[in-house]
């Protein structure tokens, strides 16, 4: 068996390949039943956000497995393996497990130890219980990597003022807004009309941080708009305006900046949409949708400017230097947290041959018991055979104790291997039929 991690991020692919490949939640389980279809593999998750798709796997083979994620993720995005080829990474085995730790702790997110990537990986693990697609070993490397994740924010001050994707989106309207005033500074949106689309979790972040940034009043729109009232109650000290998402046109009429942030499978504003309304003044679209919101060609509508998750770089720019330290300390954390699951893992290979010995010895046991026991004639009550037969059981464990952690320690695996055939020839141990 082999663990594997097939993806493509931030930092391989732009947002108009990432967005092929995003996976909705509502399509996660049909996902996951289409790669464990195939018998290559064994368990699957799928890890999908704005920035990244990732399919963490147990394999039958490397190369076999390796292919059949390759082929579906060439069926769910449309795109063929020479077209995704190049955006795509591939990590192997130890490579796999401290990939995964570093996602988990924010340490692979573009935005250096942003916490909302920890609670998608817990949703990873979620549904991948609830679909019945991961198993012993890769539930028990992502509920790992949970708690990794939650040790190095508790353990190091990575989280610690740590920006998310939403923070950022606001931190870029503030710059783009301050250097159209001539200003190479952050700020206030204090003179903004400003629009959020959308009402999940992305969208509540968007308005703390916009309420925390001077933002005098904020409408919300939804296509549910009990959703977004419920979401719109949580901010009593900052006007916010719920309205439909029917009435959008108007808002791209008198609003001078607006984020967008929905679960939308196809943009909701493009260019045939602005191209007929009345406007008086600029417009700043700023997407974190993925799929985006937003298409590209608004850019052509003079007046108008646009921004995407991958322009957020230039605001993730100036908020990295100062948390690279903090960085390498999580780092050491995470290696002890990968050594514990090798080991773990690398101890599973003793499995079989513990279960053999264990199973002959207590053939052996059972044996020897009936032969005392029909010795010991009818007088013997049933409290004495119980007795007796605890003992019997006891001084097997005894036996059993110290070969068994001596094969589940730790080890080079030439020695581990050494160590299991010796046990299975000095045992005549049978050994088990081919998968």
């Amino acid at each position: 068996m082999h663990i594997a991690v097939v993806g493509l991020s931030h930092r391989t692919a732009p947002v108009e390949v990432r967005e092929r490949l995003s996976i909705p939640e509502q399509t996660i389980e049909s996902s996951l039943n289409a790669l464990k279809g195939d018998d290559e593999v064994i368990e699957a998750s799928i890890l999908s956000t704005c920035n990244r798709l990732e399919i963490y796997a147990l394999l039958r083979h490397p190369d076999q497995g390796l292919d059949a994620v390759g082929e579906f993720l060439s069926r769910h995005s449309g795109l063929g393996i020479d077209e995704l080829t190049p955006h795509l990474f591939t990590y192997h085995h130890r490579d796999a497990v401290n990939h995964l730790l570093r996602v988990a702790a924010g340490l692979d997110s573009l935005v250096l130890g942003e916490g909302q990537i920890l609670s998608q990986v817990k949703r990873m693990v979620r549904l991948g219980q609830e679909h019945r697609s991961i198993g012993p070993i890769l539930n028990r490397l992502l509920t790992q990597a949970v708690s990794t994740g939650k040790r190095v924010r508790s353990e190091t001050n990575l989280g610690t003022g740590a920006v998310s994707i939403s923070s950022a989106a606001v931190e870029l309207a503030q710059l783009k807004v301050g250097q159209a005033r001539g200003l190479d500074a952050l700020v206030s949106l204090d003179q903004e009309q400003v629009a959020v689309v959308g009402a999940g979790r992305m969208s509540r972040l968007l308005i703390q941080h916009l309420k925390a940034k001077g933002c005098a009043g904020v409408v919300l729109l939804n296509r549910t708009i009990e959703t977004a009232r419920r979401l719109a109650a949580d901010f009593p000290d900052l006007p916010v305006q719920v309205r439909p998402l029917s009435d959008l046109d108007q808002c791209l009429s008198t609003c001078s900046l607006i984020f967008t942030s929905t679960a939308a499978d196809e943009p909701l504003i493009d260019a045939a949409r602005l191209q007929p309304l009345n406007r008086r003044a600029s417009l700043r679209l700023i997407d974190i949708g993925v799929p985006r919101n937003i298409s590209a060609d608004v850019e052509q509508i003079e007046g108008v400017d646009a921004f995407d998750v991958d322009d957020l770089q230039e605001v993730v720019n100036r908020n990295q230097e100062s948390r690279r330290q903090i960085a390498e300390e999580a780092e050491g954390l995470l290696a002890e947290e990968s050594r514990l699951f090798l080991e773990w893992w690398d101890g599973l290979e003793a499995v079989p041959t513990i279960n053999r010995l264990r199973t002959h010895l207590e053939a052996i046991r059972e044996q020897e018991l009936q032969k005392a026991f029909s010795r010991m004639g009818p007088d013997f009550s049933a409290r004495e055979r119980k007795v007796v037969e605890a003992l019997s059981k006891g001084i097997i464990n005894k036996i059993l104790h110290t070969p068994v952690t001596n094969l589940r320690a730790a080890q080079p695996r030439p020695q581990r291997h050494q160590a299991l055939r010796v046990v299975e020839e000095l045992f005549a141990l049978e050994q088990p039929p081919e998968a």
